[in-house]
């Protein structure tokens, strides 16, 4: 049982979630698209969740944002419950969606102050924030243009823009970069870093693993709407061990000799892939490691295409968790129609 909420809890902490349920439908035919998500963000840090399409990530964000009621469970968000103060939560969160909410037959300079004016600023603070906001994200040029001729990674950025129009304490980013160019994906990394520079609190939903090993202090891992796993990257890959050397073997006829000498030196530990004539070996010994299977393999007359010493990535440790990689998506956990 989640351990429940405690004062401390919801002034030390940005987020505390308990016990998320969220289902869709009824009868035979409900969906449970969160089954219990307990989380906790702590003030001023970035917590990335990661997972594949329908694992429940965006519907965990839009419980804890107050656009989904949840069935079950609590929530505090910047010290409001979400349920019971939801006009509170929202005064103080800023959400960037998955895809661009913002009006394509409005110039960017325009739908800048259509937020400000939401966000209640008057006419003169939405037109000056509009102006800081288009220097920042590098849109002024475009300012004046209908964001029917922006690009994808325009509009993302005018989003995400509009999501920071008032200063939120909380920003709640769900795959803020799907589909954007990589140059566009690190400028928003940028942006991302120099907010919590500045204090403000983020929980970042991804499938890429790399931007939430750049980017998270921490991170959860979200499956069929359950955290399965949460920590640092370090401690994540730590789950699965330490260094491993790969080798690739030059001649398939060579593969049985070269396991054997792998074997010899990890205990029987090597894992063999016939296909890329590829060896795998855990070592502790780091480079020394490495330099010991080269002779060994030289001994041995096997001759080698590749060979390197590498760390665990996230993406050993999505396999290990899930059985498969990131990229590929899980079975439908909510109706069609509904992002996860």
């Amino acid at each position: 049982m989640p351990t429940p909420l405690t004062r401390e809890d919801t002034t030390v902490n940005a987020i505390t979630a308990e016990g998320l349920v969220k289902t869709f439908g009824s009868g035979e035919k409900a969906v449970k698209a969160v089954g219990g998500v307990d989380l906790v963000v702590p003030e001023g840090t970035v917590v990335g969740m990661l997972g594949p399409n329908g694992a429940g990530k965006t519907t965990t964000v839009r419980m804890l944002t107050t656009l989904l009621a949840p069935d079950a469970g609590r929530a505090i968000v910047a010290g409001h419950d979400v349920v019971k103060e939801p006009q509170a939560v929202r005064s103080k969160i800023g959400l960037s969606g998955q895809y661009a909410a913002v009006d394509e037959n409005l110039t960017g300079r325009e739908n800048l102050w259509l937020f400000g004016r939401l966000y209640q600023l008057s006419r003169q603070q939405a037109s000056q924030r509009a102006e800081e906001l288009l220097e920042q994200f590098n849109l002024t040029e475009a300012a004046d243009r209908t964001l029917k001729t922006y690009s994808g990674g325009m509009r993302r950025r005018l989003d995400l823009a509009g999501s920071l129009i008032v200063h939120p304490k909380i920003l709640f980013l769900d795959e803020p970069t799907t589909g954007l160019d990589p140059s566009s994906r690190l400028d928003l990394w940028d942006v991302i870093r120099e907010r919590v520079a500045d204090g403000a609190t983020i929980l970042l939903t991804t499938q890429y693993l790399e931007e939430a090993d750049a980017l998270a202090d921490n991170i959860v891992v979200i499956d069929h709407g359950h955290i399965i796993a949460q920590g640092t990257a370090d401690q994540l890959k730590a789950q699965i061990g330490g260094e491993r050397i790969e080798v690739v073997v030059r001649d398939a006829e060579a593969l049985d000799t070269a396991e054997q000498v792998l074997n010899l030196g990890s205990g029987g530990q090597c894992v063999r892939d016939d296909h890329t004539r590829k060896l795998i070996v855990p070592t502790h010994t780091g480079s020394k490691g490495l330099i010991q299977v080269i002779r060994d393999l030289d001994e041995a007359g096997v001759a080698i295409d590749d060979i390197a010493l590498r760390r665990p990535t996230l993406d050993d440790v999505f396999v290990k968790l899930t059985g498969r990689h990131a990229e590929e998506e899980t079975p439908a956990t909510e109706p069609a129609g509904r992002a996860s």
